[in-house]
């Protein structure tokens, strides 16, 4: 079974999924797509933009839209999440989202919950954020006996590859890999003054490892609406660039990853700073090109680390994890086939429950005309035997049929034909 396939689950309700990530859009510009209020976004999207199901996910790397829809409009549903959301330019939104439908959404969120598709590949943060997204749709409603199928397999792929391969194993991230060596250097974070100069992709993998270990920090840019927006979509107190700057003599800890052209951490600057304190500092310079002053190294008590020195581990952890990925996509296309058979397996179950209800209610009509024909000739146990050897021809004659209708349907591509031809036997089509 491939990616593509076609899922249509029961009751006619179709997946699908629209997403706006980090590989299509800035980190810091991506909470203009965020919904600011997640349970008002679920009854908006569930009740303007025609799904029976939803559930959103939302981290400082993606907004995501999982839903089942009888009727899949994409068009309406990114209608309504532009309004949801408050976005003034629908055309460019419509232009930057991604949309995948059937078997590409299963997949997607298998990858997902694996940590395939992260930024950082293997993290365990996302785990975690699609477990709370999801309970907290289950919770409120918005997620169904469909969606939810395909969600708890997710999360419980999720966490057997994490424990089965080494895919989450050591930092793979120029920003983690630093926040790590600073851990070492200092012993603990939480005391130190740390500023953060940058908002793009390298200053959010420093951000998330500040804030997964619950560290305090500033975050500044050279633009102090990018720094605001960075920290409301990551962490951190948004600093103004020139004040930032002047602070220099204050800190213990700077992380430095821009793309500006030039030197915004100068010798002068930093040995000036110092010589007014005795204490140490420590600085990492993210940026390529470099963005910090080498001679700064010289300085008493400043100990400076630059992204040569790092990437080297970083790649040594990275083809680690990379070897891993092979056994983790073992994990994912064989769960794609479980979560394909099961979806396969509901899709036919409503028709096959209905089949027999309308037998049984032959069944029992056929039972009382031959009771008004034997009127009181027949005694209780007569009777019970009677119409226990009904119930008896039923099950003899349609239990073969149907349980090889639910392999088929399991096993046969084509499953959408046989269906409609099984409903037209037995004056299902109607109904289907």
């Amino acid at each position: 079974m491939t990616p593509s396939s076609s899922y249509t689950i029961a009751q006619s309700l179709h997946v699908i999924n629209t997403r706006v990530t980090y590989r299509n859009v800035p980190i810091h510009l991506l909470e203009k797509f965020t919904f600011k209020d997640l349970d008002s976004a679920h009854k908006i999207l569930l009740e303007k933009a025609g799904l029976k199901e939803c559930v959103i996910v939302q981290t400082c790397n993606r907004v995501e839209v999982f839903a089942a829809t009888r009727n899949p409009d994409e068009r309406k549903l990114l209608e309504e999440w532009a309004s949801a959301a408050g976005l003034s330019n629908k055309k460019e939104f419509a232009n930057t989202v991604e949309i995948a439908k059937g078997g590409d959404v299963v997949h997607h969120l298998l990858r997902l919950t694996s940590g395939v598709e992260s930024l950082v590949i293997g993290e365990d943060q996302v785990l975690g954020q699609i477990k709370r997204a999801f309970a907290f749709s289950r919770k409120n409603g918005y997620a169904g006996s469909n969606l939810s199928i395909i969600f708890e397999r997710a999360l419980k792929l999720g966490s057997r590859i994490r424990t089965s391969t080494g895919l989450n194993k050591g930092s793979v991230s120029v920003g983690s890999l630093a926040v790590n060596l600073a851990e070492q250097y200092f012993d603990n974070l939480k005391n130190k003054r740390i500023m953060l100069i940058g908002s793009g992709e390298g200053a959010s993998l420093v951000a998330k490892s500040l804030k997964q270990r619950q560290v305090n920090f500033m975050i500044t840019s050279r633009t102090f609406e990018r720094a605001k927006s960075f920290a409301d979509t990551v962490a951190g107190k948004p600093i103004q660039f020139e004040n930032a700057l002047e602070m220099f003599h204050d800190l213990d800890l700077i992380f430095v990853s821009t793309t500006a052209p030039y030197h915004l951490v100068t010798y002068d600057r930093i040995e000036k700073a110092r010589s007014k304190t005795e204490e140490g500092m420590m600085i990492f310079d993210l940026s390529n090109p470099r963005t910090v002053e080498e001679k700064v190294a010289t300085i008493k008590k400043v100990k400076l680390i630059n992204i040569d020195q790092i990437s080297e581990l970083v790649e040594k952890n990275m083809r680690a994890r990379k070897n891993e990925i092979q056994s983790a996509e073992k994990l994912i296309d064989d769960e794609m086939r479980f979560v394909d058979t099961t979806l396969r397996r509901k899709k036919a179950e409503p028709m096959i429950v209905s089949i027999f209800k309308n037998v049984d209610i032959i069944r029992e009509r056929e039972l009382k005309k031959a009771f008004s024909i034997l009127g009181k000739t027949l005694g209780s146990n007569e009777s019970k035997t009677i119409e226990q050897l009904s119930y008896a021809i039923v099950e003899g004659i349609l239990s073969t049929p149907m349980n090889n209708l639910r392999k088929e349907i399991e096993l046969c591509d084509e499953n959408e034909e046989l269906m409609k031809l099984v409903a037209k036997l037995f004056r299902y089509e109607d109904k289907y």
